[in-house]
């Protein structure tokens, strides 16, 4: 019996390029946003708006923002919402990571978001190669039934990590599915999956493209430098805030 074929998975921040992927032969979208940052929960629209248009399955980003993936109680409120969002909006499946102060799997909140997310099935992203031990994670993520990890072998890509990624398949055995993801491209994807005998892929595959906007005003720019420590995160300070609304209060009493 011929062996089944490879399943190719998509990652894509917006419903123009899931549409593209599946013209192209995806069998899956990770769909996103803000891919600068590694992705994160793409808006309700993009949610319904693929799954309007599109006929291969989408899984859903459950990630409230970018850097690590130690979250707060009102970060995991949101994933909870998105998750139902997600599922109300017909999305088959969701891609999610939490892990703790010392870099273990975060079970007993990740056993809640799977649970919330059931009947879907639920891949437990990137989050893995930043885990302090792979196989401890793994085999927790195996207890809690989740049926694939999203991983680049703990390498800053994943044919970097294809020794690995090979060793995590053997440690799998089909328990749950190794989906290795990031810089595998049509140069390298054949001898890949041959070497760590992976059974999907999680690629990318974009190519630039501008738009039609004929204006641009050189002096402004929205793209801001992204800080390489996943753990400095920039967030509002009240303080700050604050001194901003006495200032103005200040101005105007004169």
């Amino acid at each position: 019996m011929p062996e089944a074929r490879v399943l190719i998975e998509a990652c894509v921040d917006s419903v123009p390029s899931a549409l593209a992927a599946e013209a192209g032969g995806a069998d899956r979208i990770e769909l996103c946003d803000n891919m600068i940052e590694g992705g994160t929960t793409p808006s309700a629209g993009t949610i319904a708006e693929a799954k309007a248009r599109l006929r291969i399955p989408v899984f859903v980003m459950i990630r409230p923002r970018g850097g690590d993936f130690l979250y707060s109680e009102v970060e995991y409120g949101v994933m909870r919402r998105d998750i139902a969002h997600a599922r109300a909006l017909g999305a088959d499946g969701v891609v999610l990571g939490l892990l703790d102060r010392g870099g273990a799997v975060d079970v007993e909140r990740t056993a809640a978001l799977v649970d919330a997310a059931r009947p879907l099935p639920v891949t437990f992203h990137r989050a893995f190669d930043v885990a302090r031990d792979p196989d401890e994670a793994l085999e927790a993520l195996v207890r809690l039934r989740v049926e694939r990890v999203l991983t680049s072998g703990q390498a800053t890509t994943a044919p970097e990590g294809a020794a690995f990624i090979t060793r995590l398949v053997r440690q799998a055995a089909g328990r749950i599915g190794i989906l290795p993801g990031c810089g595998i491209d049509e140069t390298n994807i054949r001898e890949f999956v041959a070497q760590t005998g992976a059974r999907e892929v999680h690629v990318r595959g974009t190519s630039p493209v501008r738009t039609g906007m004929a204006h641009r005003n050189p002096r402004v720019s929205f793209r801001a430098a992204v800080d390489d420590d996943d753990s400095v995160l920039e967030v509002t300070d009240a303080a700050r805030i604050r001194a901003m609304a006495r200032r103005l209060l200040g101005e105007e009493a004169r």
